[in-house]
């Protein structure tokens, strides 16, 4: 049982890194509500209503920037540092759930995901497809992340193994398209 909090950890550091705020609202509300996460002291704290509404506020203030042309670089840079962070507040909550993971460990490990998550989002793929669509692709492609965001949040919790598959899936057809743009040039 121990190796599904690890996949449900990095389900949710990764969700992270497309959207900080998604994964910690669905681990509140998942810890608040239901009985699929029981979160330990000092990550119970996400349960509170105080911080359930804050991290309610600041998704949506995410949603709405991220579409807003100009505001969504300006949102990216600050996402920087939120972003990997999240990450690492996501991947300590989860995996402390059933595991007994160093939270250094955890932190460095949530805080490694969502950083380079966020990094391939923000550095490589939304210049592209700026550059590539002139830009009216980025208000479509930040809906699709907030969606992948939340799907990933929520599958994590309530099917770890088939995230783990997902992100395999994922990685090699990423992997696959690179060796065929290559290919092509």
């Amino acid at each position: 049982m121990e190796i599904l909090g690890i996949f449900s950890a990095f389900g949710l550091s990764a969700s992270a890194g497309l959207n900080a705020y998604i994964p910690l609202l669905v681990i509140a509300l998942l810890a608040r509500f239901t009985n699929l996460i029981q979160l330990k002291q000092p990550w119970d704290t996400l349960e509170s209503w105080w911080i359930i509404g804050l991290l309610f506020v600041l998704s949506i203030i995410e949603f709405f920037a991220d579409k807003v042309p100009a505001v969504n670089h300006i949102n990216d840079a600050i996402q920087t540092f939120v972003r990997p962070v999240a990450g690492a507040i996501a991947f300590a909550a989860s995996a402390n759930i059933l595991t007994e993971v160093s939270p250094v460990l955890s932190l460095a490990s949530g805080l490694l995901v969502a950083g380079g998550i966020h990094a391939v989002k923000s550095a490589a793929v939304r210049p592209a497809i700026t550059a590539t669509t002139g830009g009216a692709a980025n208000i479509p492609v930040s809906i699709l992340e907030d969606i992948l965001s939340t799907m990933v949040s929520v599958l994590s919790v309530i099917v770890p193994v088939l995230m783990v598959i997902l992100v395999v899936i994922l990685i090699a057809w990423w992997i696959s398209s690179r060796q065929q743009r290559r290919a092509s040039t």
